[in-house]
């Protein structure tokens, strides 16, 4: 604790736990707040989150093909941290895994049977599935992962190249020049902090729902508030456990595994399920996707009154915001020796592409049990929660007695691999001295921040449910939203003209164009200072 930042660690400490103390002892008081605070946001901010999250993909997409592209993070000669595979493995297993988990079957339920009142769409229709499985695509496929390609380009660069502190006040220095390195960015610190925390604790709620929903169907355990309470405990335990053996020992070892479940989970839904269905649905709704794009990212349900978009749409880009600042400082960090394309390669378009692949197979054999086969998905998810749908759809499937206990599994993996890469974040975020020689922050302020997440988590399914989920949510991307509109703002500016900001001027042409970076050598597990990494 002796490296401490004072002014990054105490501010969203206190905050959230005071949030967790007032839940306690006045609980009307604490809803009262949290629901005010979370209708002010969706209903002047809801434009906000829309414009500024296709801004962040139409960003990424022209950086893509811009001359910037070719400047490797670290400098030509760095030598990449992680294989491909590894990397690919380590980048969805941080970002939004569980979500995939908990609600790739259960939301187009939600769709399917509630589609946006304003747009005229019967329930339980053909047009009602085309619409369900779209919006799937928009909100887990090229969107929200723009929005973590954003800080994670602009990190990466200002860390290895620009030669930053370990802050993310660093990514703001095109902006604010030397302003961003003193008490004014740790203070930005501070508030990504307090978004990530909520957002994370949005996040563990719905894995530990998950998990207790896997509890409940195996061995009758009911979901409920006790229930939940251990099995935050496991999760926390365990990743904090997982943070201190150090990011390239715990982390890459569970992504690995996890990534290999995920796969299998795959194969074996599109095999055993309505392989012909999940194709020709795919196809036809990720036509719809394509097609009305811009209306599908941009809606607000204004004009009629319709508040569908602010609970679904806009609750989604403020979990991605919520995460994306400081996962962008951890995916920022394993970039280390590939391109600025290779990055978003991998962390936007593949990435995008895998999350199509799983909801595709999920959300479309999802469709065709409760449409087709009249299972009854949208049924039990009224009576038994959210967290009972992916169970009931896995029963369908051959060997569901192997399969249901690897998905609960998964599951806690999935939460436990995230929360272990942010735990190292926000603890480097809060102690000063972190740099690439010296990467790792003290074990206490990974079982502090590990704490308070687990706290936090566990107040807001306990007392609110998924509603509670989805505003606090709200309440941890809101803030987090401007921070990355100003990154995305320089992001551009270092995209247009990345010599003037790069410490390794030899990469550049005289007229500042980036030269090609050179061939990309095979990663032989060494942190950027040369330390042997072990496995």
């Amino acid at each position: 604790m002796k490296n401490l930042k004072p002014l990054v660690f105490w501010p969203p400490f206190l905050l959230l736990l005071g949030a967790v103390i007032l839940s306690f002892v006045n609980k009307e008081a604490f809803a009262a707040v949290t629901t005010k605070a979370n209708n002010w946001i969706l209903a002047n901010f809801s434009w906000l989150f829309n414009i500024g999250v296709l801004a962040m993909l139409v960003v990424c997409i022209a950086i893509f093909f811009s001359p910037f592209g070719k400047v490797k993070i670290g400098g030509s000669k760095a030598v990449p941290l992680l294989t491909p595979w590894k990397w690919f493995a380590v980048t969805i297993c941080t970002s939004i895994a569980i979500g995939i988990l908990f609600w790739g079957t259960a939301e187009p339920m939600y769709h399917l049977s509630g589609p946006p009142k304003s747009l005229g769409i019967e329930p339980n229709s053909p047009a009602a599935a085309i619409y369900a499985m779209s919006t799937m695509y928009l909100h887990w496929t090229f969107s929200p992962y723009a929005i973590y390609a954003v800080p994670t380009v602009l990190f990466a660069f200002a860390y290895y190249n620009m030669r930053k502190p370990f802050s993310l006040a660093s990514t703001l220095y095109p902006l604010m020049g030397e302003k961003s390195l003193g008490a004014l960015g740790m203070g930005i610190d501070a508030i990504t902090l307090y978004a990530l925390v909520a957002g994370m604790a949005a996040s563990l709620g719905t894995g530990v729902l998950t998990v207790s929903g896997g509890l409940n169907y195996l061995f009758g355990i009911p979901s409920n508030p006790v229930t939940w309470l251990f099995v935050t405990v496991a999760i926390v335990v365990t990743f904090v456990i997982s943070a201190i053996t150090g990011l390239f020992n715990g982390i890459r070892f569970l992504s690995d595994l996890n990534a290999k479940i995920f796969f299998f989970l795959i194969i074996w839904v599109f095999i055993f399920g309505p392989t012909a269905y999940i194709l020709n649905l795919g196809t036809e709704s990720f036509a719809n996707y394509l097609t009305y794009f811009f209306q599908k990212s941009l809606f607000t349900g204004a004009a009629a009154g319709d508040q569908w978009p602010q609970w679904w749409t806009v609750f989604y880009w403020a979990v991605w915001l919520a995460w994306a600042p400081i996962s962008g400082v951890f995916l920022g960090r394993i970039s280390y020796g590939y391109s600025v394309r290779s990055v978003l390669l991998l962390n936007l378009f593949l990435a995008a592409l895998f999350s199509v692949i799983w909801m595709t197979i999920f959300s479309g054999a999802a469709i065709h049990l409760e449409l087709v086969e009249k299972l009854g998905l949208a049924a039990v998810m009224a009576k038994n929660g959210t967290e009972g749908v992916v169970y009931l759809f896995l029963s369908k499937f051959p060997l569901a007695v192997i399969v249901i206990p690897v998905f609960v599994f998964t599951s806690f993996l999935s939460y436990v691999t995230g929360a272990d890469a942010m735990t190292s974040a926000m603890g480097g975020m809060s102690t000063a001295g972190i740099s690439p020689e010296s990467p790792e922050p003290s074990p206490v302020m990974k079982i502090i921040w590990g704490t308070i997440l687990g706290a936090v988590a566990w107040v807001m399914i306990s007392f609110a449910g998924i509603d509670g989920i989805k505003m606090i949510s709200n309440l941890g991307g809101f803030p987090a939203l401007f921070l990355e509109l100003a990154m995305t703002v320089a992001l551009v500016m270092v995209a247009l003209n990345p010599k003037k900001y790069d410490t390794f001027k030899e990469d550049y042409a005289e007229d500042g164009t980036p030269l090609a970076a050179s061939t990309v050598q095979k990663p032989i597990d060494v942190n950027p200072s040369g330390t042997k990494i072990t496995t």
